[in-house]
């Protein structure tokens, strides 16, 4: 695995791994380095020095250096190191949230830090965008995100991941959950979102680069996966509550594991763990798509540990 070393002028490196965790999950191997306004370059130079020897390879280690500025102390100091071991070692300035996401899901699939740098300029320029944008009518995730469904060929509708989350289409699932499924589109079923102009809206704004978007009722979800006209659209669905995704395979819709990813807490519910919240009424319904052969895979982000939602339940005795 690529060792990351996240270097910047003052506190910044440390604030985004955290948010870097909070949207990918605990990673291991990445050391932080702050460059705070009472150190010289020297102070600098050592620090890094200090976390390539706290990876277990010390400086024969794949040491990827994501820093904050071009041509400032961090990159400096870096970039002379990076000098030294250009075999195993290479850097990226300019890191964003989006750099660092796509730097964490990288590591799963590319064993040199070189490859990773590479990769993730793209990335990290896509991450800065604006509202209004200019070329809003251009952008087909934009164009994409009504009620409309269009296919690419002759086939059904191929559905590589479905998961249940209050929160839909937010950081987790765009950055961590859609490059995971390997969808090229992106659906969310909710009878009330598809009605809501504001939330709709506002969850394609949040439609990863490139990914189609579309918002749709539960009833035109089971409609959809009955055409013929689908072919070569791999989706991933995603529901706002469970009594939804019961619907949609009631009707039809062949799911046959659904992520339980977020259920928001409200009055009279219970929480089952950190961001599960549930009431008898969500029990009975997952036990009802449990009958109907749907198994539950209970995870917040892709790197999380696999749960037991029945366990979950059962130890959370929900009323």
């Amino acid at each position: 695995m690529v060792n990351f070393i996240i270097a910047s002028h003052g506190e910044f490196a440390s604030g985004i791994k955290m948010s870097g965790q909070m949207i990918f999950g605990d990673q291991e191997n990445v050391e932080v380095i702050t460059f705070m306004p009472n150190e010289g370059p020297d102070d600098l130079h050592q620090k890094f020095v200090d976390a390539i020897n706290r990876f277990e390879d010390g400086d024969k280690s794949q040491v990827l250096f994501l820093v904050d500025l071009w041509g400032g102390s961090p990159f400096n100091q870096a970039n002379l190191i990076v000098a030294e071991h250009p075999e195993n070692m290479a850097m990226i300035a300019g890191l964003n949230l989006p750099m660092l996401i796509e730097a964490y899901s990288a590591r799963f699939t590319q064993d040199k830090a070189a490859d990773i740098a590479k990769s993730l300029v793209p990335t990290a320029r896509e991450g800065v965008r604006s509202i209004p944008e200019a070329e809003l009518e251009t952008n087909s995730v934009k164009k994409a995100g009504n009620d409309s469904m269009q296919g690419l060929k002759k086939g059904k509708m191929k559905i590589n991941l479905a998961r249940i989350d209050t929160r839909l289409l937010h950081g987790q699932v765009a950055t961590a959950w859609t490059p995971d499924s390997k969808a090229n589109r992106i659906i969310v079923v909710s009878d009330n979102v598809a009605k809501d102009d504001m939330r709709k809206n506002l969850i394609i704004q949040a439609a990863p680069n490139g990914i189609n978007a579309n918002v749709i009722p539960v009833d035109k979800m089971i409609e959809v996966m009955k055409d013929d006209r689908m072919g070569g659209v791999e989706a991933f669905l995603l529901f706002e509550n469970p009594q939804d995704a019961l619907r949609a395979v009631e009707g039809g819709v062949p799911l046959t594991s659904i992520n339980v990813g977020s259920m928001a807490h409200s009055t009279g519910k219970t929480m089952v763990n950190k961001v599960l919240s549930m009431d008898k009424n969500d029990v009975q319904t997952f036990e009802k798509m449990s009958d109907l052969g749907v198994k539950f895979d209970v995870r917040k982000v892709p790197s999380d540990s696999k749960a037991d939602l029945f366990n979950l339940i059962k130890k959370a005795d929900v009323k």
